[in-house]
């Protein structure tokens, strides 16, 4: 039996014991971040929001196969920021259309959603359906074969769901609608959680249904956190958990309409996100002063770049070659560059033995 089948359906319930303080403690973790988000400036929020939700956005269609240009999706997300995108790729229809979605989803967070508005999410997510698209683009679904989630080959697939018939949708996502722009007396957080396996357990749409179902979430994350900037991603933990997502929803949606383990997953992701991004803003923090307490000290460009690079995270370890290489210069060019800033007490030599010698910051050892 699948959990839309059972005859109370759609009223969920859950252990409130394990929920609340669950609960309780992503709700300090939430309270933490916005603290920390309060003491950025414009200059250094907008740089951090900028890449939460060009992140976001690309995690989340990334979870559905799609794969989208980065610096594209930066540009868009950039412009509906204001901030300035001179010299990065203008992004084609699609992206722009994603990026319309999330916007519209954040920056009205306290509108209602209505089927219209979700139309026209649905037909930005698929601008260049014809007439003779294999999907139904902007309306509810209308096969009348079954909707159903499967993996495998061709001739071994496995079913994992099956969702309502479509002659069923109009009125379970009336439901709902009404019940999701309704202020019951339930927390946001759970509220979110709710949403997010409603929509996906009905499945309304012929595609992009994952897509829209962590717009949802998002929307009402904003909701709760009173504020239309991300300063963390959901989607993209969802993509780090793939697949104990997956698991855990398809163990909910073939079971009864106790939901308990769903909201703990969904409330310890959360967590997980929220918490990943107070480390992030940690470094921007940390960055900043840095910028700041050497205003003075005179670094040429490529000294600038591989500053830059080493506190947004670099990967492996600082060698002169690499430095070279990245920098396009001469070994001996790049190892001068190296031996100023370690003068200059920027850089300094790991303390970790190794066949090379390589280089960290030294504020990331204070």
């Amino acid at each position: 039996m699948y959990i839309w089948e059972n005859i109370e359906w759609p009223h969920f319930q859950w252990n409130p014991a394990l929920i609340t303080e669950k609960l309780g403690q992503v709700r300090y973790q939430q309270g933490r971040l916005l603290g920390m988000a309060d003491t950025l400036g414009f200059d250094v929020k907008s740089p951090v929001v900028l890449d939460v939700m060009s992140a976001d956005i690309i995690k989340s269609s990334e979870i559905e196969g799609v794969i989208l240009n980065a610096e594209e999706v930066r540009s868009s997300v950039a412009w509906q920021l204001g901030m300035d995108r001179q010299g990065v790729p203008t992004a084609d229809r699609y992206i722009e259309g994603v990026v319309d979605v999330m916007f519209d989803a954040l920056h009205h967070y306290s509108q209602p959603l209505t089927k219209e508005r979700l139309f026209g999410w649905h037909s930005a997510l698929f601008p260049n359906q014809g007439i003779r698209s294999r999907i139904t683009v902007g309306n509810w679904r209308q096969s009348e074969a079954p909707m159903q989630v499967v993996s495998g080959r061709y001739g071994k697939e496995t079913v994992h769901y099956e969702a309502p018939p479509s002659r069923m949708v109009p009125q379970m996502m009336a439901e709902f609608l009404q019940w999701l722009n309704s202020d019951q007396e339930i927390d946001p957080l759970l509220k979110a959680a709710i949403a997010h396996l409603w929509f996906v357990s009905i499945h309304p749409f012929s595609d992009g249904n994952g897509r829209l179902a962590r717009t949802i979430t998002d929307m009402l994350l904003a909701k709760a956190d009173g504020t239309s900037y991300r300063f963390y991603s959901m989607s993209a933990q969802i993509a780090k958990e793939r697949m104990v997502y997956y698991n855990v929803l398809e163990i909910t949606q073939k079971g009864t309409l106790d939901i308990t383990d769903w909201m703990i997953w969904f409330l310890d992701a959360l967590d997980h996100a929220i918490i990943s991004a107070q480390g992030a803003i940690d470094r921007t923090l940390c960055k900043a002063s840095f910028w700041e307490s050497r205003r003075q000290t005179v670094m040429n460009e490529r000294q600038n770049k591989m500053v830059n690079l080493l506190w947004d995270g670099f990967e492996g370890a600082l060698t002169s070659s690499k430095w070279a290489k990245i920098c396009k210069c001469s070994p001996d060019t790049a190892l001068r560059d190296i031996t100023d800033l370690l003068n200059k007490r920027i850089l300094v030599k790991a303390p970790s033995g190794g066949r090379s010698t390589h280089y960290v910051l030294t504020d990331n050892l204070l």
